[in-house]
């Protein structure tokens, strides 16, 4: 028997939403929350980038009497996005559905397998292009003593997290007329700050006995959000020694990202997410069944894709801290 046609593949509305649900509760997961999503309908298309030089340039002019005002323009440019369709499938064998106290169980947890794997890869894709060395406009190693390109490690006796990050953010506002209000940290960075002296004093003498939390952070760091990726993935190799950790290390990103996608809207990144793609739900994402009786009579395929890009928008709108934690 031959692999299943186009007419046999069904998009399963259910367990795609299902699957959107099941994405939006990882709360460890932070690839899908740095940046603002923009629903795409096709595939790869062009965005516009407008100068910054042009729009933050002082060229307004008194009108003299009887005259022409000034005027003039802005440069545009554009660049690419392209969503890549990740996939991923598990096959569910009739003596599952036998075996089941519900004949639609072995689906969930199956599209529930799948969807862990698709929103896996977007975490480590992400890391990979945003969360690492050589990326944002300003950068900073974690070091034992503080220099022009170092600060003193978050975990350190005599670090000073809070006025690392409240310079940064006048870097980044200086040039980009634009305030960092994000920061995302791995959880190793969070305890750092968790239990930094500095955060701590400062907590103690204006709320008392708390325990720093991520929005309390938020206050004390001058920031709209902190978040705190802590994603856990094996690299190892099938059969190979297990090599679990967590995929957002002893690292800082403070950025600003635009709360709502549009035109003339800067920020540090966007998420492209093709919602064009036949069933797809609100991150590009979609279920669907394939029979597979050529593995067995009865066999169904759950297969899971999502189509996006994530696209760095403005290096100069992102300072990173790399390694800040010793």
């Amino acid at each position: 028997m031959g692999n299943p046609i186009y007419g046999d593949i069904h998009v399963d509305t259910p367990l795609t939403n299902m699957s959107v649900a099941y994405m939006q509760s990882e709360d460890v997961m932070v690839a899908s929350k740095i940046f603002p999503i923009v629903p795409v309908k096709k595939q790869s298309d062009l965005y516009f980038t407008y100068t910054k030089a042009d729009m933050l340039r002082n060229e307004a002019a008194i009108r003299q009497y009887g005259a022409e005002s000034k005027g003039g323009g802005y440069n545009v440019s554009s660049d690419p996005y392209y969503c890549d369709i990740v996939a991923w499938h598990k096959d569910v064998y009739p003596t599952e559905r036998v075996n089941s106290d519900s004949p639609l169980q072995p689906d969930i947890d199956a599209a529930e397998y799948v969807s862990q794997k698709l929103i896996l890869k977007r975490e480590n894709d992400f890391q990979e292009r945003f969360f690492a060395t050589g990326i944002w406009g300003t950068e900073y190693d974690g070091a034992a003593a503080a220099s022009a390109t170092e600060r003193i490690y978050w975990s350190s006796t005599g670090s000073t997290p809070i006025e690392d990050i409240g310079n940064a953010q006048l870097v980044v506002q200086s040039s980009m007329a634009r305030k960092p209000n994000t920061l995302l940290l791995g959880p190793y960075t969070f305890r750092a700050l968790r239990d930094n002296a500095e955060i701590r004093d400062l907590i103690r003498y204006t709320q008392g006995p708390a325990t720093p939390t991520p929005a309390l952070l938020a206050q004390i760091l001058d920031v709209d959000r902190v978040l705190v990726g802590s994603a856990v993935a094996n690299a190892a190799a099938i059969g190979a020694t297990e090599d679990t950790d967590f995929i957002l290390g002893k690292h800082a990103l403070l950025c600003y990202t635009e709360p709502s996608p549009g035109l003339r809207k800067a920020s540090a990144g966007y998420i492209f997410s093709w919602t064009g793609l036949e069933g797809a739900g609100a991150f590009g994402n979609r279920m669907y069944k394939l029979p597979m009786d050529l593995l067995g009579l009865g066999t169904v395929r759950i297969e899971g894709e999502m189509a996006y890009d994530i696209e760095l928008i403005s290096a100069d709108l992102g300072v990173f801290f790399n390694s800040i934690v010793a």
